[in-house]
């Protein structure tokens, strides 16, 4: 996809600042521009080339009905990542990677449905029933998987792709991330190793203009994403509609395609409601035509 950042977008964001030399990871070589007083300079030719690349694949993955858990727990990519994932309804981790988050999905899946039955106690007014220490001790749980699956808690299953910010700091998220075979986009500096990732996207990821530039552009490819995903499934039920409308009418022997509440059947041929197409305007039932037995008389 074209992105609509430009190369002097991410200079005006200062992505180009990397670490100090002395610093330096020689895996991001690659990515290299120039060292300079001291301080690594990045190619942004380099950066804007594989943001463009990251960016094709998040939108390629979401329109396939895929998601994508953004990762970014440390000070300056709190708040950057929350809204990014809140805005489009996707996954997060900004307060604590809990580990095993991935590799050990099945357990944590089963805690977080012992949150959500916590949560249902204290809504419906079930839980001030009990002994007010049990209660308690309950809260006390409550607000520790708060902390740990907040903005993973409808995840449902592992996700299609991650996006993390500060790979040395994630270190565990993208750890996991490889072993369970999940792509991982990144934000990658100069300190960092980036073939540690399939995507990386080398740049500060210490500024937070650097951090939100780069969000931004994944958070619009994402939502590219969406819309696609929108309008292949008002394709597809389109699609069905009109396969099921011809099957219809050839089996009623008509030669046109029309309404199927308006058909009349001839004996022998009986029709049963499926339910509705979603996103076809204006709503339809679907039929599915069967040949029946003609009773002899």
């Amino acid at each position: 996809m074209s992105i609509s950042v430009t190369v002097k977008d991410l200079l005006d964001a200062g992505v180009h600042f990397g670490h100090q030399t002395k610093r330096w990871n020689p895996r991001s070589k690659p990515y290299i521009f120039d060292h300079r007083q001291g301080i690594t300079i990045i190619d942004l030719g380099k950066t804007h080339a594989a943001l463009e690349k990251a960016c094709a694949f998040v939108e390629e993955t979401v329109g396939n009905g895929g998601n994508l858990l953004f990762v970014g727990t440390k000070r300056q990519a709190k708040e950057i990542i929350r809204e990014a994932a809140t805005s489009t309804n996707m996954p997060y981790c900004v307060d604590r990677w809990l580990g095993g988050t991935l590799t050990n999905y099945g357990t944590v899946k089963r805690s977080i449905a012992k949150y959500k039955k916590y949560q249902a106690m204290e809504t419906s007014g079930e839980m001030a029933k009990l002994p007010s220490k049990e209660e308690a001790a309950i809260k006390r749980e409550m607000t520790r998987m708060q902390r740990n699956f907040n903005g993973i808690a409808d995840m449902g299953d592992l996700p299609s792709a991650m996006f993390i910010v500060d790979i040395n700091h994630e270190e565990i998220a993208v750890a996991e991330g490889n072993r369970c075979i999940i792509p991982t986009i990144g934000l990658a500096d100069t300190n960092s190793d980036p073939s540690l990732l399939t995507y990386p996207i080398p740049g500060n990821d210490d500024a937070v203009k650097s951090i939100r530039i780069i969000v931004e552009a994944i958070v619009a490819a994402v939502q590219s994403g969406l819309s696609q995903r929108d309008s292949r499934r008002t394709a597809r039920a389109q699609a069905d509609y009109k396969a099921v409308t011809a099957a219809a009418a050839a089996a009623a022997g008509i030669d046109e395609e029309i309404d199927l509440s308006k058909v009349e059947l001839p004996a022998g041929v009986a029709a049963v409601v499926e339910g509705e197409t979603e996103g076809v305007a204006p709503k339809k039932k679907l039929v599915r035509v069967k040949k029946a037995p003609v009773k002899a008389e």
